[in-house]
Protein backbone atom coordinates (compact mmCIF):
# COMPACT_ATOMS: atom_id res chain seq x y z
CA UNK A 1 0.00 0.00 0.00
CA UNK A 2 1.21 3.50 -0.84
CA UNK A 3 0.52 6.03 1.91
CA UNK A 4 0.74 9.81 1.76
CA UNK A 5 0.96 11.69 5.06
CA UNK A 6 0.18 15.40 4.80
CA UNK A 7 1.56 16.88 8.02
CA UNK A 8 1.10 20.40 9.35
CA UNK A 9 2.57 21.55 12.65
CA UNK A 10 4.83 24.60 13.13
CA UNK A 11 6.94 22.86 15.84
CA UNK A 12 9.11 19.91 14.69
CA UNK A 13 9.40 18.65 18.29
CA UNK A 14 5.65 18.60 18.90
CA UNK A 15 3.70 15.50 19.89
CA UNK A 16 1.84 15.81 16.59
CA UNK A 17 5.22 15.47 14.85
CA UNK A 18 5.97 12.43 17.03
CA UNK A 19 2.70 10.90 15.85
CA UNK A 20 3.66 11.53 12.24
CA UNK A 21 7.07 9.91 12.72
CA UNK A 22 5.51 6.96 14.54
CA UNK A 23 3.08 6.50 11.67
CA UNK A 24 5.95 6.38 9.17
CA UNK A 25 7.83 3.81 11.27
CA UNK A 26 4.76 1.65 11.87
CA UNK A 27 3.56 1.65 8.28
CA UNK A 28 7.03 0.98 6.84
CA UNK A 29 7.53 -1.84 9.32
CA UNK A 30 4.41 -3.46 7.87
CA UNK A 31 5.70 -3.22 4.32
CA UNK A 32 3.95 -0.07 3.16
CA UNK A 33 5.52 2.69 1.07
CA UNK A 34 5.20 6.05 2.80
CA UNK A 35 5.48 9.56 1.37
CA UNK A 36 5.42 12.61 3.67
CA UNK A 37 4.50 16.17 2.78
CA UNK A 38 5.60 18.23 5.80
CA UNK A 39 3.98 21.50 4.87
CA UNK A 40 5.84 23.80 7.26
CA UNK A 41 9.20 22.20 6.42
CA UNK A 42 8.36 22.60 2.71
CA UNK A 43 7.38 26.24 3.24
CA UNK A 44 4.22 25.33 1.36
CA UNK A 45 2.40 28.24 -0.23
CA UNK A 46 -1.24 28.01 0.94
CA UNK A 47 -2.57 30.87 -1.18
CA UNK A 48 -4.67 29.92 -4.20
CA UNK A 49 -4.11 32.57 -6.87
CA UNK A 50 -3.73 33.25 -10.58
CA UNK A 51 0.01 32.57 -10.29
CA UNK A 52 -0.86 28.86 -10.02
CA UNK A 53 -1.59 28.81 -13.75
CA UNK A 54 0.80 28.88 -16.68
CA UNK A 55 -2.01 29.48 -19.14
CA UNK A 56 -5.36 31.18 -18.73
CA UNK A 57 -8.66 30.21 -20.29
CA UNK A 58 -9.96 33.63 -19.27
CA UNK A 59 -7.30 36.22 -18.54
CA UNK A 60 -9.86 38.87 -17.61
CA UNK A 61 -11.65 37.07 -14.77
CA UNK A 62 -10.33 34.32 -12.50
CA UNK A 63 -12.55 31.31 -11.89
CA UNK A 64 -10.05 29.23 -9.93
CA UNK A 65 -11.66 25.80 -10.37
CA UNK A 66 -12.07 26.23 -14.14
CA UNK A 67 -8.46 27.35 -14.52
CA UNK A 68 -7.35 24.34 -12.46
CA UNK A 69 -9.09 22.05 -14.92
CA UNK A 70 -7.62 23.84 -17.94
CA UNK A 71 -4.08 23.91 -16.57
CA UNK A 72 -3.96 20.31 -15.40
CA UNK A 73 -5.08 19.20 -18.85
CA UNK A 74 -2.50 21.48 -20.51
CA UNK A 75 0.33 20.47 -18.16
CA UNK A 76 0.64 24.09 -17.06
CA UNK A 77 -0.30 23.90 -13.37
CA UNK A 78 2.25 25.28 -10.87
CA UNK A 79 5.11 22.82 -10.20
CA UNK A 80 4.49 22.62 -6.45
CA UNK A 81 0.85 21.68 -7.08
CA UNK A 82 1.85 19.13 -9.74
CA UNK A 83 4.28 17.44 -7.32
CA UNK A 84 1.64 17.09 -4.61
CA UNK A 85 -1.05 16.05 -7.07
CA UNK A 86 1.20 13.26 -8.37
CA UNK A 87 1.62 11.97 -4.79
CA UNK A 88 -2.13 12.12 -4.26
CA UNK A 89 -2.94 10.24 -7.46
CA UNK A 90 -0.61 7.30 -6.70
CA UNK A 91 -1.43 6.87 -3.01
CA UNK A 92 -3.93 4.31 -1.71
CA UNK A 93 -4.31 6.01 1.68
CA UNK A 94 -3.86 9.63 2.72
CA UNK A 95 -3.39 10.64 6.36
CA UNK A 96 -3.83 14.23 7.48
CA UNK A 97 -1.67 14.88 10.56
CA UNK A 98 -2.31 18.14 12.40
CA UNK A 99 -3.20 19.93 15.64
CA UNK A 100 -6.79 21.11 15.92
CA UNK A 101 -6.81 24.88 15.27
CA UNK A 102 -10.14 26.62 15.96
CA UNK A 103 -12.10 23.42 15.35
CA UNK A 104 -10.43 22.91 11.99
CA UNK A 105 -7.14 22.21 10.24
CA UNK A 106 -4.26 24.73 10.22
CA UNK A 107 -4.46 27.33 7.45
CA UNK A 108 -1.43 25.87 5.66
CA UNK A 109 -3.23 22.53 5.35
CA UNK A 110 -6.41 24.20 4.14
CA UNK A 111 -4.27 25.82 1.47
CA UNK A 112 -2.94 22.40 0.44
CA UNK A 113 -6.52 21.20 0.01
CA UNK A 114 -7.52 24.31 -1.94
CA UNK A 115 -4.63 24.05 -4.37
CA UNK A 116 -4.08 20.28 -4.72
CA UNK A 117 -7.62 18.89 -4.83
CA UNK A 118 -7.95 20.13 -8.38
CA UNK A 119 -11.11 20.34 -10.39
CA UNK A 120 -11.16 17.88 -13.28
CA UNK A 121 -9.10 15.26 -11.45
CA UNK A 122 -10.48 15.11 -7.93
CA UNK A 123 -14.03 16.30 -8.62
CA UNK A 124 -16.06 18.10 -11.25
CA UNK A 125 -19.60 18.19 -12.62
CA UNK A 126 -21.40 15.27 -10.98
CA UNK A 127 -18.17 13.50 -10.02
CA UNK A 128 -18.44 13.66 -6.24
CA UNK A 129 -19.19 11.38 -3.28
CA UNK A 130 -19.24 7.80 -4.59
CA UNK A 131 -18.51 9.07 -8.11
CA UNK A 132 -15.67 11.36 -7.03
CA UNK A 133 -12.23 11.22 -8.54
CA UNK A 134 -10.73 9.76 -5.35
CA UNK A 135 -13.06 6.75 -5.14
CA UNK A 136 -11.16 3.61 -4.27
CA UNK A 137 -8.74 5.54 -2.05
CA UNK A 138 -8.96 5.84 1.73
CA UNK A 139 -8.40 8.87 3.95
CA UNK A 140 -8.20 9.55 7.67
CA UNK A 141 -7.51 12.36 10.10
CA UNK A 142 -4.95 11.91 12.88
CA UNK A 143 -4.88 14.99 15.08
CA UNK A 144 -4.20 16.38 18.51
CA UNK A 145 -6.15 18.75 20.76
CA UNK A 146 -5.99 20.20 24.24
CA UNK A 147 -9.45 19.22 25.45
CA UNK A 148 -10.46 15.98 27.17
CA UNK A 149 -12.36 13.29 25.28
CA UNK A 150 -15.58 13.75 27.27
CA UNK A 151 -15.74 17.37 26.13
CA UNK A 152 -16.35 16.21 22.56
CA UNK A 153 -19.22 13.72 22.77
CA UNK A 154 -22.93 14.16 22.16
CA UNK A 155 -23.43 15.59 25.67
CA UNK A 156 -20.07 17.34 25.95
CA UNK A 157 -19.55 21.07 26.14
CA UNK A 158 -18.26 21.22 22.55
CA UNK A 159 -20.46 18.57 20.97
CA UNK A 160 -19.34 15.67 18.80
CA UNK A 161 -15.96 16.01 17.15
CA UNK A 162 -17.08 14.50 13.83
CA UNK A 163 -19.80 17.14 13.57
CA UNK A 164 -17.24 19.83 14.31
CA UNK A 165 -15.07 18.52 11.47
CA UNK A 166 -17.92 17.73 9.09
CA UNK A 167 -16.54 20.23 6.59
CA UNK A 168 -13.37 18.14 6.36
CA UNK A 169 -14.76 14.62 6.72
CA UNK A 170 -17.77 15.00 4.45
CA UNK A 171 -17.49 18.35 2.70
CA UNK A 172 -13.94 17.71 1.49
CA UNK A 173 -12.82 14.07 1.72
CA UNK A 174 -16.19 12.38 1.34
CA UNK A 175 -17.13 14.80 -1.44
CA UNK A 176 -13.93 13.92 -3.32
CA UNK A 177 -14.85 10.23 -3.22
CA UNK A 178 -12.51 8.96 -0.50
CA UNK A 179 -13.55 6.15 1.82
CA UNK A 180 -13.11 8.14 5.03
CA UNK A 181 -12.02 6.06 8.00
CA UNK A 182 -12.77 6.97 11.63
CA UNK A 183 -10.30 9.54 12.93
CA UNK A 184 -7.58 8.99 15.50
CA UNK A 185 -7.73 11.79 18.06
CA UNK A 186 -5.07 12.43 20.70
CA UNK A 187 -6.85 14.31 23.49
CA UNK A 188 -5.51 16.61 26.22
CA UNK A 189 -1.98 16.40 24.79
CA UNK A 190 -0.39 19.49 26.42
CA UNK A 191 -1.35 18.28 29.90
CA UNK A 192 -0.58 14.55 29.99
CA UNK A 193 2.59 12.88 31.26
CA UNK A 194 5.42 11.53 29.06
CA UNK A 195 4.27 8.02 29.96
CA UNK A 196 0.74 8.80 28.85
CA UNK A 197 2.08 10.18 25.59
CA UNK A 198 4.02 6.99 24.95
CA UNK A 199 0.88 4.96 25.61
CA UNK A 200 -1.00 7.18 23.17
CA UNK A 201 1.62 6.58 20.49
CA UNK A 202 1.22 2.86 21.11
CA UNK A 203 -2.54 3.11 20.59
CA UNK A 204 -1.96 5.05 17.38
CA UNK A 205 0.39 2.36 16.12
CA UNK A 206 -2.20 -0.33 16.89
CA UNK A 207 -4.84 1.72 15.10
CA UNK A 208 -2.67 1.95 11.97
CA UNK A 209 -2.15 -1.81 11.87
CA UNK A 210 -5.91 -2.47 11.95
CA UNK A 211 -7.16 -0.08 9.27
CA UNK A 212 -8.77 -2.93 7.32
CA UNK A 213 -11.02 -3.59 10.31
CA UNK A 214 -12.39 -0.04 10.37
CA UNK A 215 -15.74 0.76 8.77
CA UNK A 216 -15.69 3.93 6.63
CA UNK A 217 -18.03 6.77 7.48
CA UNK A 218 -21.34 6.80 5.62
CA UNK A 219 -21.99 9.40 2.91
CA UNK A 220 -24.63 9.73 0.19
CA UNK A 221 -24.69 7.60 -2.94
CA UNK A 222 -25.57 9.58 -6.04
CA UNK A 223 -27.69 6.61 -7.12
CA UNK A 224 -30.24 7.94 -4.61
CA UNK A 225 -30.54 11.28 -6.43
CA UNK A 226 -31.80 12.29 -9.85
CA UNK A 227 -29.92 14.25 -12.53
CA UNK A 228 -30.67 17.52 -10.71
CA UNK A 229 -29.53 16.02 -7.38
CA UNK A 230 -33.05 15.93 -5.93
CA UNK A 231 -33.72 12.85 -3.74
CA UNK A 232 -35.37 10.05 -5.69
CA UNK A 233 -37.37 9.13 -2.58
CA UNK A 234 -38.58 12.11 -0.60
CA UNK A 235 -39.30 12.11 3.12
CA UNK A 236 -43.13 11.86 3.39
CA UNK A 237 -43.19 14.20 6.38
CA UNK A 238 -41.28 16.87 4.45
CA UNK A 239 -43.60 16.46 1.46
CA UNK A 240 -46.68 16.86 3.65
CA UNK A 241 -45.29 20.01 5.30
CA UNK A 242 -44.65 21.57 1.89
Amino acid sequence: MKVLIVHAHPEPQSFTASMQCHAVETLQAHGHEVMVSDLYAMNWNPVASATDFGVRKNSDYLVYALEQRENVAAGAIAPDIRTELDKLLVCDLIIFSFPLFWCSVPAIMKGWLDRVLVSGKVYGGQRFYDRGGMRGKRALLAYTCGGRDFMFDAHGVHGEMDLMLRHMLRGTLGYAGFDVLPSFVAYHVPYITPGEREAMLGRYGDYLTKLDQLKPLSFPSLDDFDAEMAPRVRDPQVTEQN
